[in-house]
Formats: C-alpha cells, sequence, structure tokens
C-alpha cells in the first residue's frame, strides 16, 4: 500500500499543513511527486484539488482513517506543481525536510494586497457644475466650493490630494457621490522595484567569437536540443553580449528567461543594461526588496506580464510558466550556494529545474568552478569560449609586489611604492582606481603586545573585529552573532595598555588613501556601507558618474562591473584568502585576483593591476597574473585527483550542533560509527572522516561538530544520506540535537 502527502488546494499560506491519502492501485502509474489530484476533503463530501509533495509506504495514522485520492489529474502544468516536484528533488539532493525544501522554492508563502490608487472624476456636466459652484458660494460651503473649483480645472483629482491638501472630509465625499456629482474610481497597480528608465535602441555588432557562441546555443534551441552551456570568457570579452543576443531569441520563441546574478550589487548594472534592450519586460526578485515588492514579481512573473526576472540565488524559483533559458553569470561564485538547509547549489538546481521543461541553461565565468570545467571537458556541458576582450581592448598588465621587500626597503605602509606612484600618476591624468580588500571593518583582530591575549567573543569561537564610528570611541563587534563592546584601554588578562589592531580594514584603507592624497575624493563600498536598502546603487552609481576618484572595497566591487574610466586596480592583500581551512581555498584566491584584475583597463585605455603579496612565488598567485586559467585549473585538478576531492569525488558533511557540547560529540561519535559499520571501507568506497570540532567550534553559545564522508559513486554518497536520514529520525537521543547535511560544501567546516 502507497500513501501521498498531499497539500490541498496550493495555498501559499498553507504549505506547512500537508493531508495524508491512500493512492488506489489503478492510479499508482499516474500518481507521482508534483501530481495535481482530486481528493475528497472534510467531514462531507467535497472535492477539492491538491498536489503531491511526498509518497511513502507507512500510514501516518491509523490506515481505517486515511481517505483515497478520487483522481489524478493527467498532464497537468500548474507552475506550483513543478516547483514542488523541485521541491522534492532538492530535499532528496541536499538532505532536508520537505517543508524546509518547500518553503526555499516557493518563497513567497503570503499573499499581499495589491497597492491601489484612488482617484475622483467630474461626471456632472461643466454648466450644471458652473451653477451648483455658485449655490455653494452663496450658502458658505467652503469646503465644497474648494473641492469643485479643483474639479472643474482639472477633471480628474488625485485621492490623496484631495484628502490630505484640499482637507476634504469624506462626508463631503460623500455627498459629492450620492449627488451624481462625481465618481471616485480605484486602479490597482504593482509596486515595482524598478526605477523607470527609458528604452534605448542600442545596435550592438557582436565579433567573431560572440557570433559563434550565439549561433551555437540559438540553433540548438530551434531545433528543441536544450542543453547546458559552459560560456568560458576572459574579463572584458563581452558575455553580456552574448546574453542579451541568446535572450532576444527565447524571448522570440514565446519563452521566458530567469537571468542569475551572484550579488545584489550587481543588480544596478544589470538592470540598466537589460532596461535598455528589453523595457518594462524585465524586473528583478532579491532580499533587500519588502514583502509586497516580492509578491507583486512573483503574480507578475505568474501572470506572464514580464519576460525576464533578473537577481540572486532565489530568482531560480520564478513562476514561469514558459521558461525557455536559465542563464547563470559568474557561476563560479560561492553565493550561489545556499548556507541555510536546504543547503543547494543553484547550479545543480538550475539545470534540474531545465530538464522539467525543456529549457536550456548558460553559465557564464572567466574563471568558471572547477566543477563546471571538469563536466565540460568530460562532455557534460557545451564549452563555448571568448578568448579575447570586446572591441579588441587588451588586457591589463600585471605586477606582482613583494611585500617582505616593501619591508626591508622600509616602506611600513599597506602601498607598495610601486602602487603608489601609479595612484599618483592616475590621479593627475583624472582616471580611475579601484582599491580591491578582502575583508570589511576597520581592522583584523585586536590583541594585547604585552601578553598576546586576543580579544575574542564569549559566545563564539572566533576573534572580535575592530569598527570605527565617527566622532565616537569605536567597538569591536563579532560578524557572526552581532556581540559588541567598546574598545578596551586594558588588557583583561595582564592589564597592560599595549592594546592594538592586527590586520586591516576597509575603513583603515579609506584613512590612509587620504592622509597620502588630501585632495581625493572616496566611495567605500562593503558590508558596512550597504546595509541600508538602495546603498549598492547609490555609490555605484556614483562612482559610475565619476563624482569619485578611488573606489575601496571587499568583494562586491570586483565581480562583473563594468566602469570604462578604471585603468588601476589594487589588490592590497592577496594572501588573505590562501591559506583558509578550506580546500577551495587556491581555487577562490585565483579567482579573487582574476576577478579584480578584470576590472581594469575596459575602455579605450590600457589597465594595470598591482598585486600585493607575501607569498609571490604561489601558483594561484603566478596563474592570475598571467591570467592562465587553464594552466592553473591543469595544476589545481592534479591535487584534487591526489587526495579525492571534489569534482573528483563527491563529498557530504554532517554538522552537528547543540547548546551542550557533550551531546553534540556523542551524537557525531554515534553517526560516525554508524556510517562506518554500514559503509565498511575495506568493502566500499566510501570513507568516514571524524567526528571533530569545527574550525568554528561554538557560534551563538552553539557547539559545533563535523564529520566528512567522501565518495567517487554519488549513489553511494546518497545512500549513506538517506541511512543517516533514517537513523535521525528514529533515535530519542538524535533529536535532542541539530543536525544539517551540506553536499559539496563552498566553504570550510
Amino acid at each position: 500500500m502507497k500513501y501521498a502527502d498531499i497539500i490541498v488546494d496550493l495555498s501559499l499560506e498553507k504549505l506547512d499543513r500537508s493531508y495524508q491519502y491512500e493512492i488506489p492501485e489503478e492510479l499508482e502509474h499516474l500518481a507521482m511527486i508534483g501530481a495535481q489530484v482530486i481528493v475528497p476533503f472534510g467531514k462531507g463530501k467535497r472535492e477539492v484539488k491538491g498536489c503531491i509533495i511526498d509518497i511513502s509506504k507507512e500510514p501516518k495514522i491509523e490506515p481505517e482513517r486515511i481517505k483515497k485520492i478520487k483522481e489524478v489529474i493527467p498532464n497537468s502544468t500548474v507552475i506550483e506543481s513543478e516547483l514542488i516536484r523541485l521541491a522534492w528533488w532538492i530535499r532528496d539532493t541536499y538532505g532536508s525536510t520537505m517543508n524546509e525544501a518547500l518553503k526555499t522554492v516557493i518563497p513567497v508563502k503570503q499573499a499581499m494586497k495589491m497597492q491601489e490608487k484612488k482617484s475622483l472624476h467630474l461626471i456632472m456636466e461643466q454648466k450644471q457644475a458652473m451653477f451648483l459652484l455658485e449655490e455653494f458660494k452663496r450658502k458658505k460651503n467652503t469646503a465644497r466650493v474648494r473641492l469643485l473649483l479643483e474639479l472643474l480645472e482639472e477633471q480628474v483629482l488625485d485621492y490623496r490630494l484631495v484628502t490630505q491638501k484640499l482637507n476634504i472630509s469624506q462626508a463631503t465625499l460623500k455627498w459629492f457621490v450620492e449627488h451624481k456629482i462625481i465618481t471616485i474610481e480605484t486602479e490597482t497597480y504593482y509596486r515595482n522595484p524598478i526605477k523607470q528608465q527609458k528604452k534605448k535602441e542600442i545596435d550592438i555588432v557582436l565579433n567573431k567569437e560572440q557570433t559563434i557562441a550565439v549561433r551555437k546555443i540559438c540553433e540548438d534551441f530551434w531545433q528543441g536540443i536544450k542543453k547546458t552551456y559552459l560560456l568560458f570568457g576572459v574579463t572584458g570579452s563581452g558575455k553580456t553580449e552574448v546574453y542579451l543576443a541568446v535572450i532576444e531569441q527565447v524571448i522570440a520563441a514565446g519563452k521566458q528567461v530567469i537571468m542569475l546574478i551572484p550579488e545584489i550589487a550587481l543588480t544596478y548594472q544589470t538592470v540598466k543594461r537589460f532596461y535598455h534592450r528589453f523595457g518594462d519586460r524585465i524586473s528583478i526578485l532579491n532580499s533587500r526588496m519588502s514583502k509586497g515588492e516580492r509578491y507583486d514579481q512573483y503574480l507578475r512573473a505568474k501572470r506572464g506580464d514580464i519576460d525576464i526576472m533578473i537577481g540572486p540565488r532565489s530568482a531560480l524559483f520564478t513562476p514561469f510558466e514558459h521558461l525557455g533559458l536559465i542563464i547563470m553569470d559568474e557561476e563560479h561564485e560561492n553565493s550561489y550556494k545556499s548556507e541555510q538547509t536546504p543547503k543547494y547549489h543553484a547550479r545543480e538546481t538550475a539545470i534540474e529545474r531545465a530538464s522539467y521543461c525543456g529549457a536550456s541553461v548558460l553559465l557564464g565565468s572567466a574563471t568558471p568552478s572547477i566543477e563546471s570545467w571538469y563536466r565540460a571537458q568530460i562532455g557534460e556541458y557545451t564549452l563555448l569560449t571568448l578568448k579575447k576582450r570586446a572591441k579588441a581592448a587588451q588586457l591589463p598588465k600585471v605586477y606582482i609586489e613583494d611585500l617582505r621587500e616593501e619591508f626591508k626597503a622600509k616602506n611600513y605602509s599597506i602601498f607598495s611604492r610601486h602602487l603608489q606612484e601609479l595612484i599618483q600618476d592616475r590621479l593627475q591624468k583624472k582616471e580611475q582606481i579601484m582599491l580591491f580588500l578582502n575583508r570589511r571593518g576597520y581592522a583584523g583582530f585586536v590583541s594585547c603586545r604585552e601578553c598576546g591575549y586576543v580579544m575574542t567573543c564569549p559566545h563564539c569561537d572566533i576573534s572580535l573585529k575592530y569598527h570605527q564610528i565617527p566622532y565616537k570611541k569605536g567597538k569591536l563587534l563579532c560578524h557572526y552573532c552581532g556581540y559588541q563592546i567598546e574598545i578596551i584601554d586594558a588588557c583583561p588578562k595582564c592589564g597592560s595598555h599595549y592594546i592594538g589592531t592586527f590586520g586591516i580594514g576597509t575603513q583603515q584603507v579609506e584613512e590612509m588613501v587620504k592622509k597620502l592624497f588630501p585632495s581625493v575624493t572616496v566611495l567605500r563600498m562593503d558590508t558596512d556601507t550597504t546595509a541600508k536598502k538602495g546603498m549598492h546603487e547609490k555609490i555605484l552609481s556614483a562612482f559610475a558618474n565619476h563624482e569619485a576618484d578611488i573606489l575601496i572595497g571587499t568583494q562586491m566591487i570586483v565581480k562583473g562591473h563594468d566602469f570604462k574610466e578604471v585603468t588601476l586596480v589594487g589588490i592590497l592583500a592577496a594572501d588573505m584568502s590562501m591559506y583558509a581551512n578550506d580546500f577551495r581555498a587556491s581555487e577562490r584566491t585565483f579567482q579573487l585576483l582574476c576577478q579584480a584584475a578584470g576590472r581594469a583597463g575596459r575602455g579605450d585605455r590600457l589597465g594595470e593591476v598591482i598585486i600585493q603579496t607575501y607569498h609571490p612565488e604561489e601558483y594561484c598567485i603566478t596563474r592570475a597574473a598571467a591570467q592562465d586559467y587553464e594552466g592553473f585549473i591543469k595544476q589545481e585538478l592534479s591535487f584534487r585527483q591526489l587526495l579525492a576531492y571534489p569534482p573528483i569525488a563527491s563529498l557530504f558533511v554532517l554538522l552537528i550542533m547543540s547548546e551542550t557540547e557533550l551531546l553534540a560529540v556523542n551524537a557525531a561519535q554515534f553517526l560516525a560509527n554508524a556510517v562506518r559499520s554500514k559503509f565498511p571501507e575495506r568493502k566500499t568506497e566510501l570513507f568516514c572522516l571524524g567526528p571533530s570540532k569545527a574550525s568554528l567550534s561554538k557560534v551563538n553559545d552553539i557547539f559545533r561538530q563535523v564529520i566528512y564522508i567522501k565518495s567517487i559513486k554519488k549513489e553511494q554518497l546518497k545512500q549513506a544520506k538517506n541511512y543517516l536520514e533514517f537513523l535521525i529520525s528514529n533515535q530519542e537521543e538524535l533529536k535532542k540535537v541539530t543536525i544539517q547535511f551540506d553536499l559539496n560544501p563552498m566553504n570550510g567546516y
């Protein structure tokens, strides 16, 4: 006997509530995840529509109380059904509950009231209204006189203007309506997060490489061949022009497009270019929008009022019924991997969704992830390359500066002598500069120079970071739980007053730039300066309009931005991400350096890049300076092969968390022993490592243990996950701790 968990009426507000029904034997071949069904509901015989979200062999209540599915609707195409099917795939692949997966794929869970605009319309004839006006004046009805005078002049008035500016009461308006002088009309409209812009007719001529890429994708599309493409193009090679040309063809076929970008910061530039090409048939979705704005874009997409949705990871779940193409720009970025359960990756999820509706997937990057490159090499993806910059622009000239030599030369500044010279040169030429630092805040950790004591968060296993506040003392802040205290004057351990900050932050860089170059205009872009809604756009727009000479920032300034006047990029600390507790550290450093260097010389003038480092001989730095992607990949893949890391093998991480350290340790040990017993290494190709403390062993007073499981066989890894999920749901002791799964994590544990 099989049973189906069913959501009734596909109500957005009731995603958490499902009902179990028996699947009759004759309907078993039709009943599948996402299928729409007709079921009896409630105490009466009322029949309602529902959608299957899970199938099992175990009844949740007494079998005799479970009703039967009456009908499975064949060939049902409601978009929610497709998204529910995708939620089940996410749950099954990445490990989570079905409700967690559903909340991910249908992020708009609450209906919002539409925005309304009221207006007053004069319906009485002019002569009659003039006669009435004289009557009002004679009777000294000043409010009625005021309103009728405005109506005779404008014919149509905004409701809020009438009630607020003209100070007209509801009673007066009611009298006007009852006497058929006016009508009050209500118009509903969408909240639009995009500022209206003019559509421009832009004639873009593609070069030979771009034309070949567009032709290949579009020929396949028109022939009904839907594949995953990897567009590998150097920085400034015109990948966006390829996207736009392909999108035009897809829309011409009556299909819709999802355009994924890794950062909200990229929305401003992307939207501007897309709006000029496609007008108001585009929209955006992101976490900075209000609930009302998000709901309205959900409705616009579902009703077919837009053709293109632009946004970060969550935009992948836009309810398009005629989806033809998913584009994933900067596909290598970490932000495409969710850090919340379920910890899905947008790339694999996009490919899965595309398979349901016969859509194509286009991945683009100047530094593709090793996973995507590997899949292109073995034929899973179709590789397309752009080896030259668009409009014959040259790649920038890159210099590697050894900071050890700077120290020997008694240069104690954070800027090498060469970088200082080039900054001065660019300022004189009225050209722009970008300075990239891979962290935010004022400085690194705060330490006692006498005894070495480091100020740490009492709730997390991490050092506090110093943040300067204008006209105030400054504060020490935990970037994980938000704990903060004022900067201290004496060491809590030894009482010494020699308290200092180690490392640098974006605020400190800004201060030093202003000290060295007093007349310079500087903008800073990091998590602190972009905390308020609209600040990404404000800062980028100001820099694009040359309202500042130098833009200082963290990773968000090096991803995909196109500033024609930037001819110098300074990478102040190339080493910062190189020695992270993560097997992807070299890959990430290489990608960041290439992307940062790629911001220079995108206009008519040659760009220059300074990479400052204490380890100039590291291959990820030398290869990035040479823009030698294939050389780096070859070297990095040999290490991954040797250690059986992704993409050669797959890796599952179990994160076990508890407020009690002993509970976390015992649960982790039990799970590790269970895996080793069920999947012994001598008989399988599955390896279990741990348990051990997580590198960040405590966050917000929660203790964390990790177990690593890896295998060359994906199916074997999935069997291990399913076995662990079974144990977790059936062992009472394990229910006392929180356990998360992470398939092929993007960050170290």
